[in-house]
């Protein structure tokens, strides 16, 4: 089982950057494919950015291909989530995940996070 803890979220004027950590429990995280996600209010929880459990292979959704950049450090037990050039559309409860793959289907994800809140100002 893994527990995962985001934290780094707040409040950025547009073209700002924040990143985000996911720490995790347990000492089988580096056999994990880790997600991130996130969700507006109102809005279904989307894909953001997946990597496989070495790091050697990364996806992004394309509302966010170019602008930010998923990795992991295996020994601090930690994902991460460097988002730059941030957007006012990208305000939303970002979540990570754990899975044995790397999918981008939410529903395919064993564990999750509680989310932080990254809020975009225009």
């Amino acid at each position: 089982q893994v527990q995962l803890v985001e934290s780094g979220g707040g409040l950025v004027q547009a073209g700002g950057s924040l990143r985000l950590s996911c720490a995790a429990s347990g000492r089988t995280f580096g056999s994990y494919a880790m997600g991130w996600f996130r969700q507006a209010p109102g809005k279904e929880r989307e894909f953001v950015a997946a990597i496989n459990w070495s790091g050697g292979s990364t996806t992004y959704a394309d509302s966010v291909k170019g602008r930010f950049t998923i990795s992991r450090d295996n020994a601090k037990n930690t994902v991460y989530l460097q988002m730059n050039s941030l957007k006012p559309e990208d305000t939303a409860v970002y979540y990570c995940a754990a899975n044995s793959r790397v999918v981008v289907e939410a529903y395919a994800y064993n564990y999750w996070g509680q989310g932080t809140q990254v809020t975009v100002s225009s």
